[in-house]
């Protein structure tokens, strides 16, 4: 049973390369196969951490695992929909970029205060990511942006500033905080009760 969001993690991981080259080489015949493939990542995403905490496994090095495999994950989603979508995609390239520099602010905030990436699994970054599936069903099985892309453009803005203020926030470098509220109950020193179902 430990060894079981080791491996959900390995196979989310090994879905991303899948993807891109789906994608790359087959094109518009790949559509659904990546969809199908982006709900089975959700689901080892989903699991790995209830189980991790569930059988006594939740360490620094499974979460900031998890957290790196998630990047490659959905970057390769983000790099199949350019492929398969790529006019839609460039017209709507300044949004995009806007939550990479985000992304990356957050990366680099968190290596200059604590040497570390960020790791937080906040409440907010698993809304968007939830987000970033409707959004991407839409692009790649819809050919559309609409609603669910400006819906994760929103909550991907949000959830960064989230991140951002639980870095600035924090005494310390910690993993799995749900919130900035959370991050500065730890700096007022009190405790967080976390839960199997969340963090």
């Amino acid at each position: 049973m430990k060894n079981i969001p080791y491996i959900l993690i390995v196979i989310r991981f090994l879905l991303a390369p899948i993807i891109f080259f789906l994608a790359y080489l087959k094109g518009e015949e790949s559509r659904f196969v990546i969809l199908a493939l982006m709900f089975i990542g959700l689901l080892t995403d989903i699991f790995d951490g209830i189980i991790a905490r569930k059988v006594g496994v939740s360490t620094e090095k499974l979460r900031r695992l998890d957290s790196q495999v998630d990047l490659v994950f959905w970057l390769s989603l983000g790099l199949a929909t350019y492929f398969l979508n790529t006019e839609l995609i460039k017209s709507h390239w300044l949004s995009i970029a806007l939550i990479f520099i985000m992304e990356a602010l957050c990366y680099i905030i968190s290596i200059l205060k604590f040497g570390k990436e960020t790791c937080t699994h906040a409440f907010l970054s698993k809304m968007w990511g939830l987000s970033l599936l409707i959004a991407f069903t839409y692009l790649i099985g819809l050919q559309q942006a609409g609603w669910a892309f400006h819906l994760t453009i929103i909550l991907g803005i949000v959830a960064h500033i989230d991140v951002i203020l639980i870095i600035l926030i924090l005494p310390k470098w910690q993993y799995d905080i749900p919130s900035f509220y959370h991050a500065w109950q730890i700096r007022q020193g009190k405790q967080r009760k976390k839960t199997t179902f969340f963090n």
